[in-house]
């Protein structure tokens, strides 16, 4: 084995290839080799560093050095004045804020915890940090039933929005005597602004994978998918080497550890429709069929996939579980607040000093989370409002800063986390643009199959239309209200339902952005 003094983690995912990650993999290898330093400093690839718009990140371990939009030209002064001289290239280092306020958060975070620091693609680096040994604990020593116990006792709650209770969904089909169940993982992230479980399949696909195999196992099922989009194709190809590395290791497939349990994974790569966010229509495009809904009930959980009992999560959800099993439900309730317990990832964009992926205890306020892991607003500009859990989610004013991101306080406001997903605005910013900018896209997403969504979408969007070209009527405010609300009651699926809140939340909160264009 090989003793580096340094090692250089360079962070791998869709967003920095594009930005030219590889290409600067081989440069620095390149001119490490020609200075000599080829025995002495190692490049390894990792999953996300957590920067957001920053280009092709660095990080030198163990120095704890991050570089930030590297490019090719950089790399021969990066290797002469940090690796030569011991001098950090200072134009190209991360912010201090940077550094001292995110410094990626590690101690509290469970579902990221080896995103940035493990080869994703190395599933002997997954085991060496302690990975699959909550699989060998739930398939050896623990029965099904005393699984979900323990999941049900952590109080983990969905993460793709809905919230509901893990342990609890679970616990509805184990009971069910079927020759076949199937767990479907949802990871269709159609929503303009939120790609966390992107991030989190890209940095850490084995921890996702060991959540499915502890769910399968307690539920009773044989075969698990995971839906994923089809332009996540980092995502896809990192889960397939995954699931492969299983199969040779005898983690997946027949008889596994010699507990006679079999159980196999498989991918099925989506089509671009938000609708597939929906359970019941996942589910129809992964039989092959026109994504729409279904009736319910009956609920996947009784008839599923190809009528089979199913259990459909999310991938945050999932990749919860290893943690709750190895530590404990206990451990896991010490972390959150009590209805929200454990931690949540947020990708916080917008304008924010910098926007990044964290990963907190639940229960933080919006006020932290923008300040502590975002370093504050962009430039000094003053905070208007926040879009938080994606387009479905609500509009929060600055009398909202303080507000605590869980469940049942973000519920008192009428908000949910939804998605995960927070959009910071300064000032400047018009919130019948950003209005605008959700009808248009629910609008174009819905699947035309239920009356009140298919016109109701179109309606809203010709009002707010008609308020953003200046021919608008302060009526038009309520009507907008009116209308969204009957779509709540009357619409197939949630997504007819979505545009209530950010229509009632930012009418209410920024009503003088909008009577400006009216008047």
């Amino acid at each position: 084995m090989k003793f580096y003094r340094s090692h250089i983690l360079l962070g791998m995912s869709e967003t920095s290839i594009e930005a030219g990650a590889k290409k600067i993999e081989l440069a620095l290898k390149s001119e490490l080799s020609k200075r000599n330093l080829q025995d002495e400093i190692d490049v390894l690839e990792t999953g996300p560093l957590g920067f957001f718009a920053k280009g092709v990140c660095l990080k030198v371990y163990p120095e704890n050095v991050l570089y930030e939009n590297v490019t090719v030209e950089d790399i021969p002064e990066l290797v002469e004045e940090h690796f030569l001289k011991g001098r950090p290239v200072k134009r190209l280092l991360a912010t201090t804020t940077r550094v001292e306020a995110y410094d990626f958060n590690y101690k509290e975070r469970n579902v990221l915890e080896n995103s940035g620091i493990i080869d994703p693609e190395d599933i002997e680096e997954y085991i060496g940090v302690g990975g699959y040994e909550a699989w060998e604990k739930a398939l050896l020593k623990m029965k099904p039933e005393e699984i979900i116990a323990e999941v049900k006792e952590s109080g983990l709650r969905g993460r793709g929005g809905a919230g509901f209770p893990t342990g609890l969904k679970w616990s509805f089909t184990a009971p069910i005597d079927s020759p076949e169940k199937h767990l479907v993982i949802n990871a269709d992230e159609g929503e303009p602004g939120t790609f966390k479980d992107r991030l989190i399949m890209e940095g850490d696909p084995h921890k996702l994978l060991e959540g499915m195999m502890i769910a399968c196992r307690a539920f009773g099922a044989n075969k698990g998918f995971i839906y994923i989009r089809g332009e996540y194709k980092l995502c896809i190809e990192r889960l397939k080497h995954a699931i492969n590395q299983c199969r040779s290791y005898g983690i997946l497939g027949q008889d596994i550890f010699g507990s006679g349990f079999n159980l196999d994974f498989d991918i099925k790569v989506g089509a671009g429709a938000y609708v597939c966010g929906e359970e019941t229509a996942l589910i129809e495009s992964l039989e092959g069929n026109r994504g729409n809904p279904r009736f319910k009930p009956p609920f996947p959980g009784v008839k599923g996939l190809w009528q089979t009992p199913t259990v459909v999560n999310n991938v945050e959800t999932i990749a919860n579980v290893p943690t709750i099993i190895n530590k404990g439900a206990e451990w896991y309730k010490s972390l959150g607040v009590n209805g929200a317990t454990g931690t949540k990832v947020y990708t916080l964009m917008g304008d924010v000093a910098m926007p990044g992926l964290t990963e907190v205890p639940m229960g933080i306020t919006l006020r932290d989370i923008i300040n502590k892991y975002g370093g504050g607003m962009l430039r000094g500009k003053k905070f208007k409002g926040a879009l938080v859990g994606g387009a479905a989610g609500v509009i929060l004013s600055d009398k909202l800063l303080d507000v605590k991101m869980d469940y049942e306080s973000l519920k008192e406001y009428t908000a949910v986390l939804g998605s995960g997903a927070i959009m910071v605005m300064g000032e400047e910013v018009d919130m019948v643009e950003m209005l605008w900018s959700i009808l248009r896209f629910f609008r174009h997403e819905s699947c035309g199959k239920c009356f009140p969504c298919r016109l109701g979408t179109q309606q809203l969007y010709n009002i707010i239309c008609k308020i953003r070209d200046g021919e608008g009527k302060e009526e038009d405010l309520e009507s907008m209200i009116l209308l969204s609300d009957a779509m709540v009651k009357s619409s197939f699926c949630a997504l007819g339902q979505s545009p209530y809140m950010p229509i009632k939340s930012s009418i209410l909160n920024f009503r003088n952005d909008f009577l400006k264009r009216i008047k």
